[in-house]
């Protein structure tokens, strides 16, 4: 990722679907302004993913499938794209449906979420990690990590809600500084206005969340998805089914969590304790 750009490094699968994408486009006999307006993009963006320069979103893939004679080739190319460096390949799509997503919910029983993650304490994750990672892995990983905490700042109309289990900090990741510096870095993000932060208390006689983290977002035609990691895999979830399921044990866990307000008490009491 070139720090600031917001797009991927070119890759050999992004410029490999590109030049398929503009030999079926110039096949159907359509310039770049043709086909962007058939499919509701700009020029800028169809020459930016014919280039390889551009990650094509689940919009462009979609609607590029019916102009382009709907054979499924572009459905099933898009698959096998290699995106975002610093990202986990299984990551990626929702990494990408992030940057648009208009509601975000984030349950972690783990860790602090990413996109609350200080510095020194994601780095002292990623230097926890088996099998080691190499001082350069651990800068892309940072520097990917910053890039997705933009959103927090560069979306303030997306509705962000983290709940987070009070052992979570209680763990001491990295020791008693990093620790602090984390939950400072935690209210300070907690004073935005699109952001909501709850802590499980560490007794709760009632828990919806026992089956583990719950992602969720919205996007802005208002379709949910899901997304759930596990130690060397991660499920991207679509089915309106399993998204309910999820959305009801996110709602239940709002009401038995502490409010935002004495979550900022608990937090400011722990850093205190440090």
């Amino acid at each position: 990722m070139v720090e600031g750009s917001g797009e991927p490094e070119a890759s050999d699968s992004l410029r490999t679907f590109g030049a398929m994408l503009q030999a079926l486009r110039e096949h159907a006999g359509l310039g770049r302004e043709e086909f962007g307006r058939r499919i509701g993009f700009s020029k800028h963006t169809v020459e930016s993913v014919e280039l390889g320069r551009r990650m094509p979103d689940d919009d462009f893939v979609e609607a590029s499938m019916p102009v382009l004679g709907n054979t499924g080739a572009v459905r099933k190319a898009a698959v096998f794209l290699e995106r975002q460096p610093g990202l986990a390949s299984w990551f990626q799509r929702w990494a990408r449906l992030e940057k648009t997503a208009i509601t975000l919910f984030n349950y972690e029983c783990r860790m602090i979420p990413g996109l609350l993650q200080s510095e020194v304490y994601a780095r002292q994750l990623f230097a926890d990690e088996l099998p080691p990672l190499t001082d350069k892995q651990i800068e892309a990983s940072w520097t990917a990590r910053a890039v997705r905490q933009q959103l927090l700042r560069d979306r303030p109309n997306t509705a962000f809600s983290f709940i987070i289990e009070e052992q979570v900090f209680l763990r001491r990741t990295g020791g008693s500084e990093v620790t602090r510096e984390a939950i400072e870095h935690v209210l300070r993000i907690g004073e935005l206005r699109n952001v909501e932060i709850q802590i499980v208390p560490l007794v709760q006689k009632s828990h919806a969340g026992l089956h583990g983290p719950i992602a969720l977002l919205e996007t802005p035609k208002h379709k949910w998805y899901g997304y759930s990691e596990g130690q060397e895999s991660g499920q991207f979830i679509s089915d309106p089914k399993a998204i309910s399921v999820l959305q009801n044990r996110y709602a239940r866990m709002r009401s038995q969590a502490l409010t935002p307000e004495d979550s900022v008490s608990l937090l400011q009491r722990m850093r205190g304790d440090l």
